[in-house]
C-alpha cells in the first residue's frame, strides 16, 4: 500500500512540473517576439506589449494606419542584463535594454523578466522596453521636434504603466528614478529648457535629464491647465523660438515653476490615470515553437540583427554555415543565413541561400529582397552601365513590393538602387523613398536621406519638417548635420546651397544596409 502511495505521489509530482522552456515566436499586429520559455509565458509577453501599444494609442488618440501591420517591431528576449550588454557592445555598461528603428526591421532587445510584480527591480525590464517602444510610437506618429527633456520624459511617463486585473495605471511614479530625483545632481526647470542636444552631457546630467524630465512631464500632463501650456510651449519650439524663451512665454516665471516642481516631487501621493482594460483593443497573438534549425540559429540571428560590419559579421557567418548546411529545407534558416552572408560580403552564399528559401516558399519577400541586394551589389561592383542589368536587379524588389506594398526596406532599396547606378532618382524612386519614410520614420538614416532628396529638389518647407526631429534628437551627435542644414536654410539658402554648405562627405548619405 505504501509503495502504491509513493508511486501515485511520484506520478503527481511529475505531472506538476512546469512545462519545459523552449524558444517560441509570438506574432501579433505590431510585434514579433522571440523568447525562451513556455508557450503561455511568451504569449502573455506579446499580449502585454499589444496592450501597452493600445494604451498609448488610446491615450494619445493615435489612429490606426495602413502600414501598422507591415512593419512590426521584433523583440528579442535574452537571459539577463549581461546578455543585453554583450549585444549592445561598446558603451553599453549601464544598458538594460535597447531599441533600433530601421527600415530593414525595427528591433528591441530586453532581458527576461522575473520576480515579484511589485518589486521595482523585477519591473525594470518591462519599464525599459515600454520606454523604448514609446519612442518607437512617438517617432512614428509625431512630426514635430521635441526638446530633449520631453523626448525622454514622455517615454518615462508612459513606461511606468502598471497593469492590474481589470485596469491599468498610466503615470505611476517612476520609482526606478528615485535616487536621481532625491539625491542626484538636479537640473532645474530652466536648465532643462536650455539643454542643447548638440553638446555632450555628463553622466550625472543624463541621469537628471531622464529623472527630472519625467517629473516635469508628469507635472504638466496630469494638470489639464498645465497641459495646455505644454502644447503652447511645443508649438513655440517648432516655430523656431529658443527653448528658454518659449518656456517663459508658456509657463511664466521659471523659478516659480521650479519651486512648484520640487513641491510636487515631495507630495505624499501622486495622481495617475486609471484606465479600464475594456477601453483597450483585445490582443490577438499567434505562437509557434521554433524549428530545430531556428533554435540552433537564434542566438546568431540576434547578433546579426543587432547590426554588424564586414569584420564582425565573419565569425557569425562561420558559425552559421554548418547550421545552414544541416537545414537546407528550412526557409527561415536559409533567409537568416542569406542576410548573414550579405553582411559578411559573401554574395555567392547569400544568392544560393535566397534561392533555397524561394524554392521552399516562392512568396518569401525576405528572400526576394536578398536576391535584389546580391544583384545590385554585383552590378555596382562591376560598374555596370547597361540599364537593362539594373532593371533586372530591381525586378526582384518589384516582386517583393507586389507581395507587400508596405515593405519599407524594399522601397528604400528601390530608391537607393539609382544612386548605386550613378543615375538620378526617378519620380517613382522618390515616391518609394517618401512612402518608406512614412512607414518607418524611426529610421534616422532614412529620414536624413528623405530630407536630402527634398533639398536636392529644393522643397525647403518639407525638408525642414523632415529635419526637425533629427536636429532636436536627444541622442544626436555634437556635429548635427540636420541642425546645420536648418540653420543654412534660415539664412535664405536654397536646398542645393544648404547641402553644399555642409561640404565634402557630410552632404552625402547612404541608406543601403
Amino acid at each position: 500500500m505504501n509503495r502504491l502511495k509513493f508511486a501515485a505521489w511520484l506520478i503527481a509530482m511529475c505531472c506538476a512540473q512546469p512545462a519545459a522552456a523552449e524558444w517560441f515566436e509570438a506574432t501579433s499586429k505590431h510585434f514579433i517576439v522571440y523568447a525562451n520559455g513556455t508557450a503561455d509565458s511568451v504569449q502573455k509577453r506579446a499580449e502585454r506589449l499589444e496592450q501597452f501599444d493600445s494604451l498609448v494609442r488610446y491615450y494619445r488618440s493615435i489612429p490606426a494606419n495602413e502600414g501598422d501591420g507591415s512593419n512590426k517591431l521584433t523583440v528579442y528576449v535574452v537571459a539577463n542584463d549581461a546578455a543585453v550588454r554583450r549585444l549592445f557592445g561598446q558603451g553599453g555598461k549601464n544598458v538594460a535594454g535597447f531599441y533600433q528603428g530601421r527600415a530593414s526591421g525595427s528591433v528591441a532587445f530586453t532581458p527576461a523578466q522575473g520576480g515579484d510584480r511589485d518589486d521595482v527591480n523585477a519591473l525594470q525590464p518591462q519599464i525599459v522596453l515600454f520606454h523604448e517602444y514609446a519612442h518607437h510610437l512617438m517617432l512614428g506618429n509625431l512630426t514635430i521636434a521635441l526638446p530633449a527633456w520631453y523626448a525622454e520624459g514622455y517615454p518615462e511617463f508612459l513606461s511606468t504603466a502598471r497593469f492590474e486585473k481589470d485596469f491599468v495605471w498610466l503615470g505611476a511614479p517612476a520609482q526606478h528614478r528615485a535616487y536621481d530625483l532625491l539625491l542626484g545632481n538636479e537640473l532645474t526647470a530652466e536648465q532643462l529648457f536650455a539643454l542643447d542636444p548638440s553638446k555632450k552631457m555628463r553622466d550625472g546630467q543624463v541621469a537628471s535629464l531622464y529623472a527630472r524630465g519625467w517629473l516635469l512631464t508628469h507635472y504638466l500632463l496630469i494638470d489639464q491647465k498645465r497641459a495646455v501650456q505644454l502644447d503652447a510651449y511645443l508649438a513655440a519650439i517648432n516655430d523656431g523660438k529658443p527653448g528658454v524663451e518659449a518656456a517663459r512665454a508658456a509657463f511664466g516665471d521659471l523659478d516659480v515653476l521650479n519651486r512648484a516642481l520640487s513641491s510636487y516631487l515631495h507630495k505624499s501621493t501622486m495622481s495617475a490615470y486609471k484606465i479600464p482594460l475594456t477601453r483597450l483593443t483585445t490582443p490577438v497573438v499567434t505562437v509557434r515553437p521554433l524549428s530545430a534549425g531556428e533554435r540552433e540559429m537564434i542566438t546568431l540571428r540576434m547578433r546579426s540583427d543587432r547590426g554588424v560590419d564586414r569584420e564582425t559579421a565573419q565569425p557569425i557567418l562561420a558559425a552559421a554555415l554548418p547550421i545552414a548546411d544541416r537545414y537546407p529545407k528550412d526557409a527561415m534558416v536559409q533567409g537568416w543565413f542569406a542576410e548573414m552572408a550579405l553582411d559578411a560580403g559573401r554574395n555567392d552564399l547569400a544568392d544560393a541561400a535566397a534561392d533555397r528559401a524561394l524554392a521552399i516558399d516562392a512568396k518569401s519577400s525576405q528572400a526576394l529582397v536578398y536576391k535584389a541586394q546580391v544583384h545590385l551589389r554585383r552590378a555596382r561592383e562591376a560598374k555596370v552601365t547597361d540599364p537593362q542589368v539594373w532593371r533586372e536587379a530591381r525586378s526582384w524588389l518589384l516582386r517583393a513590393n507586389k507581395l507587400d506594398t508596405n515593405d519599407a526596406y524594399a522601397l528604400t532599396l528601390f530608391y537607393s538602387s539609382f544612386g548605386m547606378a550613378g543615375a538620378p532618382a526617378t519620380d517613382n524612386a522618390k515616391a518609394a523613398l517618401r512612402r518608406a519614410h512614412e512607414l518607418v520614420p524611426q529610421d534616422e538614416g532614412l529620414a536624413y536621406a528623405y530630407a536630402t532628396q527634398l533639398l536636392v529638389d529644393d522643397k525647403r518647407d518639407e525638408a525642414r519638417t523632415a529635419l526637425r526631429p533629427l536636429a532636436y534628437s536627444a541622442h544626436s551627435n555634437p556635429d548635427n548635420a540636420a541642425a546645420r542644414l536648418i540653420a543654412a536654410l534660415a539664412t535664405g539658402k536654397t536646398g542645393p546651397q544648404a547641402l553644399a554648405s555642409l561640404g565634402g562627405d557630410a552632404a552625402k548619405v547612404t541608406i543601403e544596409n
